[in-house]
């Protein structure tokens, strides 16, 4: 059977024309893919995911989604409909990069040490997929000497990546809800490529996560609330990462050192813990402070300085003052008494009340009774209202 291509000349009515047999075609486009960098591919129709709709509506019914004020029921909506984001689409490429690689782990040298997620220690993995599917596309119009029709779509388009996937045969869900593909576990970031080409459509995987439940039971906060279902505003990742505001007190020791997002899901699935090392050069960290930063550099670093270590990879969408109270929060369950004066300085001093605040749930934590002195002293010329407030709570608090 011969795949088509839609071309369309100017002031012409839309036509199909022949190509290659869709077997060959895959194959080739396939292949491709694999030559621009992108690790795995599959291949799907671009017909809807009606049975995803409702799912999707449920899970905003029950709260779920609370804090994402962009994940509307008419996103929802909207989002289980390919073509409503490119009528002409025949075919959706579901496209991936692995980001796995061995973890040297923190280094041992004395300093408290935060935690970030993998994904977020190389470039943003965003506008590499787009430049990557881009150089794609443009090999697929070479190949077949036509031009194609197509969309580019990564994380925060209006369609749901994981859905695409599973559907092409990419991978199967896993009961943390991350895609899990063979061979590489969940360590992969998704992306699709709608095309207005015929492709092969690939058959959806039939494996499962059988009876583990390793992830539910060493979700730190719980979050992950039945299998396949996150309650996000009880996961990690949307604490440290999408949370502008005050983390709520009682996830703040569940916190641990993780000062942006969470792997804990991932690291314990039988699956991705066998995964192969294959790490993309993209995405090593460019020095320690992008995997293990300093908990005391996170608290005393500039905007400059900020932006210098971080530009270009993912950790800048939890801005300064986000990363800051995530390191103070991590200093109160990972910090010793030692750290009682530097926390006491961030307190008076910090040009964040946020972080203000936030360090003085973590002195009252590490301090005990010998931050008492300080935090009343605080709390009589703290002038913003809620790390007043912060501080009065530390202060009842610190035994």
């Amino acid at each position: 059977m011969e795949s088509t291509a839609r071309i369309t000349a100017p002031n012409a009515p839309v036509q199909l024309v022949p190509v290659l047999p869709r077997t060959t075609l895959t194959a080739m486009v396939k292949r491709l893919a694999a030559e621009h960098g992108l690790t795995v591919s599959a291949v799907t129709t671009a017909e809807a995911f009606p049975e995803l709709e409702e799912r999707l509506l449920a899970h905003i019914s029950r709260g779920h989604v609370r804090g994402l004020d962009w994940f509307t029921p008419d996103r929802a909506r909207f989002s289980t409909t390919p073509r409503n984001l490119q009528p002409s689409a025949v075919s959706i490429l579901a496209v991936g990069i692995a980001y796995w690689s061995v973890d040297p782990g923190k280094p041992d040298d004395g300093v408290p040490r935060g935690r970030i997620a993998r994904y977020a220690w190389g470039v943003d993995y965003h506008d590499l997929l787009k430049q990557r599917i881009r150089a794609l596309h443009r090999a697929v119009e070479k190949l077949i000497g036509c031009p194609v029709e197509a969309r580019f779509l990564v994380d925060t388009a209006r369609i749901v990546d994981r859905a695409v996937a599973a559907r092409a045969g990419l991978g199967w869900y896993g009961k943390n809800a991350c895609l899990i593909i063979p061979g590489r576990g969940s360590w992969v970031l998704l992306g699709e490529l709608l095309l207005d080409l015929e492709l092969e459509p690939d058959a959806p995987l039939t494996k499962h996560c059988g009876r583990c439940s390793l992830c539910l039971d060493h979700c730190p906060t719980g979050a992950i609330v039945a299998p396949y279902t996150v309650d996000t505003p009880r996961c990690l990742s949307f604490q440290t990462i999408e949370q502008k505001g005050a983390i709520p007190r009682e996830l703040r020791p569940l916190l641990g050192d993780w000062v942006y997002g969470c792997d804990v899901c991932q690291e314990v699935c039988p699956y991705t813990k066998a995964a192969n090392p294959d790490p993309d050069p993209a995405f090593l960290p460019r020095s320690v402070e992008n995997a293990y930063p300093s908990l005391r550099w996170l608290l005393e670093m500039t905007q400059e300085e900020f932006s210098a270590t971080y530009r270009d990879t993912p950790v800048p969408r939890a801005k300064r003052r986000g990363l800051a109270r995530n390191a103070a929060v991590a200093f109160g369950n990972v910090g010793t008494c030692d750290d009682v004066p530097f926390l006491a300085d961030v307190v008076s001093n910090h040009d964040e009340p946020l972080v203000r605040g936030h360090a003085a749930w973590a002195l009252a934590r590490v301090g005990g009774a010998r931050a008492r002195r300080v935090l009343e002293v605080r709390r009589a010329f703290e002038a913003n209202d809620e790390a007043r407030e912060e501080v009065g709570v530390a202060l009842e608090e610190a035994g």
